[in-house]
């Protein structure tokens, strides 16, 4: 309507919008083979509007009249039809949201995001904030530029990812058009300090509060882990009962148990350092495959009792409501439910608690969502891809789309 004589329709996909000319005058281009080609149409893709500066001037310059101002109002009102057709789709989909966990960070992250929607730089900016400077620099540029040396301690890692993960979600939002709609959750999982992240998603845990928690877990879970030298170790073609075996072997008076069961054949055992040089020696006695990893401590082990006081009794000041879907607990492997003695709220905050110590049931969290919301989509959270690589171990039937950085 805006353009009156100068288009002729145009239609929205999930992906692009065409915009069709009538008035015939085609600009042409030579393609393979010395093929001369005519346009008469532009297409846009469903980005946001800053994909189309660099396209719009050049476009409207080939045309013989001056349409530059309604082709623009054309562009908005096509992103419009598009996003419209896009939350429609995403609106009769269940959506399961995946959230990462400790690991998961790498120089750069959400930068992409933060770059692309302003509802995600908002995110960050909004973290930036509530944080300040207590980590030693703004939280947006410990994730954007590093360095690696501190992005990768305990106590920046755990906030930086819980940050990218719902500045992630943000952008989709409004990529989805969803805007501040409540979005069709059928569940949402978050590995460890990823269960957080999934709460907040779920709305149980408000944006501020959950910050907060997750920057105090990680400096509790720092601290516990520079008290005593330990580690974890992780194997590959073990299972519960192999894992728990080599523990009892290995262990010999100090702390080693079975703390991660991420899919079938990769288990992570957490404890003493000594214990842990003990389990990769047996390990390969077992025909295993043990492998040291990279990190500040025994995570999900008794070693860290102190972080679960300190978190205990701060979860006990945060506000926490009914999630408004099923969210998964790593305790259990099972959705959080009220519990005979209590209410859900209560029962999440036990539970959050006793994650610290307990091991993490990844594994069962995944077949208990496959086996409960058939032909749901599957979407994995900003940063990484490491959710979509066990999810294809656990059940292969999942097809999990990620998002580490905008389509």
């Amino acid at each position: 309507k805006q353009c009156g004589k100068h288009v002729k329709g145009y239609g929205p996909t999930d992906a692009a919008t065409s915009v069709c000319l009538s008035h015939g005058r085609s600009w042409r281009r030579t393609g393979p083979a010395g093929v001369e080609r005519v346009f008469d149409a532009l297409t846009l893709p469903d980005r946001p509007s800053w994909c189309f500066c660099c396209k719009l001037p050049g476009w409207a310059a080939r045309c013989r009249f001056k349409i530059r101002s309604p082709i623009r109002q054309v562009v908005w009102c096509a992103r419009a039809m598009t996003a419209q057709a896009r939350y429609d789709r995403r609106m009769n989909e269940s959506l399961v949201i995946l959230c990462p966990g400790q690991g998961a960070q790498a120089v750069g992250m959400g930068k992409a995001w933060s770059e692309a929607s302003p509802e995600a730089a908002r995110v960050f900016g909004q973290a930036d904030e509530i944080l300040g400077d207590r980590l030693g620099a703004p939280i947006s540029s410990l994730c954007f530029e590093g360095p690696a040396e501190r992005l990768n301690q305990t106590d920046v890692s755990q906030p930086a990812i819980y940050v990218t993960s719902l500045a992630s979600l943000a952008g989709l939002r409004a990529e989805w058009g969803a805007g501040n709609g409540e979005l069709p959750l059928a569940a949402c999982a978050g590995l460890s300090l990823g269960e957080y992240t999934a709460l907040t998603v779920a709305g149980a845990i408000d944006f501020e509060h959950g910050l907060e928690l997750v920057a105090l877990r990680g400096r509790a879970m720092q601290d516990a882990a520079e008290a005593s030298a330990s580690g974890m170790v992780a194997l590959i073609g073990a299972d519960e009962a192999a894992a728990t075996e080599l523990c009892e072997k290995a262990a010999q008076g100090e702390v080693l148990v079975p703390a991660n069961f991420n899919a079938p054949g990769q288990v992570v055992v957490s404890g003493a350092a000594g214990a842990c040089d003990r389990a990769e020696q047996i390990a390969s006695e077992m025909g295993l495959r043990a492998t040291r990893l990279p990190v500040a401590g025994a995570f999900h082990s008794p070693l860290m009792q102190p972080a679960a006081d300190r978190l205990k009794a701060a979860l006990a000041q945060t506000p926490i409501r009914e999630p408004r879907c099923q969210v998964m607990s790593n305790v259990t492997g099972e959705s959080h439910q009220a519990e005979h003695d209590g209410t859900i709220v209560e029962s999440i905050r036990r539970r959050l608690v006793e994650q610290l110590t307990s091991p993490v049931r990844w594994a069962d969290n995944c077949r208990w969502l496959s086996g409960r919301n058939p032909g749901a989509a599957y979407h994995e959270l900003a940063p990484g891809k490491t959710l979509a690589g066990l999810m294809r171990r656990i059940d292969r039937n999942i097809k999990v789309e990620t998002h580490d950085e905008p389509a």
